[in-house]
């Protein structure tokens, strides 16, 4: 990755909060919690599943920077929505935690020198991972989910409900 890459992807990560936030927003209340099948997440559980996801990362992130030899564990999203009851957790709390998450870990991405982006550990699901792998993850991970909270609420509007 080169250091431009790595500017335009950290200032991505910054801002991800608040694109998140609004593309919530634009969802009614009423269609939040609709779930386009019984496999796939509501508006609301995309926002708690990207709470847990941030908190994950933020560890997962000073673990590769200062462990050694860290291993990342994986986790199955739809097991953790299921056991933490996600479309009953509180959405603003889910999206306070995602920006406060995100602003506690910004500061440490800007100041991180160009060799720890090369500072690596064993993900327990796809094997080696490094602070570059982590950066592009979790740059585009809440991009994909406010594509995905896009197309639930046009599937719940196509169904009638809008």
């Amino acid at each position: 990755m080169t250091p431009d890459e790595r500017q335009r992807r950290i200032e991505q990560y910054a801002t991800g909060a608040q694109r998140l936030r609004d593309a919530v927003a634009r969802v009614p209340d009423e269609a939040r919690a609709w779930r386009p099948s019984p496999d796939e997440f509501s508006v609301h559980e995309i926002a708690c599943h990207c709470a847990d996801s941030e908190t994950n990362a933020a560890s997962r992130i000073r673990y590769l920077i200062a462990g050694k030899e860290p291993v990342i564990l994986g986790y199955d999203p739809m097991t953790w929505a299921m056991t933490f009851d996600y479309q009953h957790h509180p959405l603003d709390a889910a999206l306070a935690a995602i920006e406060a998450v995100r602003a506690n870990t910004v500061p440490i991405l800007r100041r991180m020198p160009d060799a720890a982006w090369a500072s690596a550990g064993t993900h327990s699901e796809s094997g080696r991972y490094t602070a570059e792998d982590w950066l592009r993850s979790y740059s585009d991970h809440i991009e994909q989910h406010i594509e995905q909270i896009a197309a639930t609420y046009a599937a719940w509007q196509q169904r009638g409900r809008g």
